[in-house]
């Protein structure tokens, strides 16, 4: 089968390699589409601690079973099915304590390799978070699950009574499911992004505002009528917007930090801010079993307008123009279909 490798950062070579065969719980899928991510992204410019290279990489993906291996329930040669890339353990301390999303073992155990004709889906995976894809709902959408579990996850958490209005930080793919789940709840959504192009697709996404941050101050008085926003998203992982994050809130308001941050880097905030205004922080990681049947649910009822997020299908063998494009900033996601 025809599988892309990932060399070294900005080096992706096309190699035929034997197809996987299922083990016990196993499940070999056809792929129909494998969805550009903003991770593979920044490991094809410059490496990522959880991709090695060289190796297989993609992990956003949905497809139609090929190979069913021995002692697998629910899922026969033929169903189509979405699902995403990681299942907890439930053993370890912190799946006991219920905090799946931390669970010792995800990232030694996720699946990787959607760019390819086949995938092979571990038994966590398939026993915990492998779906049949409902018949009215289009591969391309289905690849969506992994990261709408992922912005699902913060939300769970969340008291939504007081929050009319929202900012989110980044207008990237993330910022824009954002948008998209918080516009679905009813809040009215103000978009902060550098990039014209990715500031006109939260527009029509129905941002009531796409603004530069030097705009900062006319949008917080503008919008929200000088307070700060009741809810803040910072989806960038840029520790300058971290920390600025806070300057949009308003007193008794929430900022998630939802973009992940290059490890060893730092943040400063003024105790006054957070303690006098009563801000609180959340970190959101990843997501759990209850975030992807949520996702799940959400993607089979199409309540939001998922396949405006992608930009282009595109064939597999043309994955080195897909990463050409995402490197110059063009596009949201693009659909890499065997």
């Amino acid at each position: 089968m025809l599988q892309a490798v990932l060399v070294s950062p900005g080096r992706i070579e096309l190699k035929e390699v034997p197809e996987p065969e299922p083990g016990p719980g196993e499940v070999v899928i056809r792929v129909s589409s494998a969805l550009s991510c903003g991770t593979d992204l920044k490991a094809y410019l410059r490496g990522h601690h959880l991709i090695p290279m060289p190796g297989p990489f993609g992990h956003e993906y949905s497809g139609t079973v090929a190979k069913v291996g021995p002692g697998v329930n629910g899922f026969r040669e033929g169903d189509p099915v979405m699902g995403v890339h990681t299942a907890p353990c439930n053993q370890c301390k912190y799946c006991r304590k219920g905090l799946f999303n931390l669970c010792e073992s995800l990232m030694r155990e996720m699946v990787l390799g959607s760019y390819a004709e086949y995938l092979l889906l571990k038994a966590p995976v398939v026993r915990q978070n492998l779906f049949i894809k409902p018949s009215g709902v289009p591969f391309t959408e289905a690849g969506l699950l992994e990261p709408l579990s992922c912005v699902v996850h913060p939300y769970q958490k969340i008291q939504f009574q007081g929050i009319e209005n929202a900012l989110v930080l980044g207008a990237g793919p993330i910022g824009l499911l954002h948008l998209l789940f918080l516009r679905s709840r009813g809040i009215e959504v103000v978009v902060f992004d550098k990039n014209t192009l990715r500031l006109s697709h939260a527009t029509e996404l129905g941002a009531r505002a796409s603004l530069r941050p030097n705009e900062a101050q006319d949008a917080i008085e503008e919008y929200t009528d000088g307070m700060g926003f009741d809810l803040v998203v910072e989806c960038t992982g840029n520790p300058e917007v971290w920390q600025s994050a806070v300057e949009y809130c308003r007193k008794g308001g929430m900022v998630v930090l939802f973009g992940g941050c290059k490890a060893g880097t730092t943040v400063t905030y003024r105790t006054e801010r957070l303690h006098y205004d009563e801000i609180t922080l959340m970190g959101s990681f990843h997501f759990t079993p209850q975030d992807v049947r949520v996702a799940v649910d959400l993607i089979s009822q199409r309540s939001l307008p998922l396949s405006s997020l992608i930009t282009e299908v595109y064939p597999l063998r043309q994955i080195h123009r897909v990463f050409e494009l995402l490197s110059e900033g063009r596009g949201i996601k693009y659909s890499l279909e065997p």
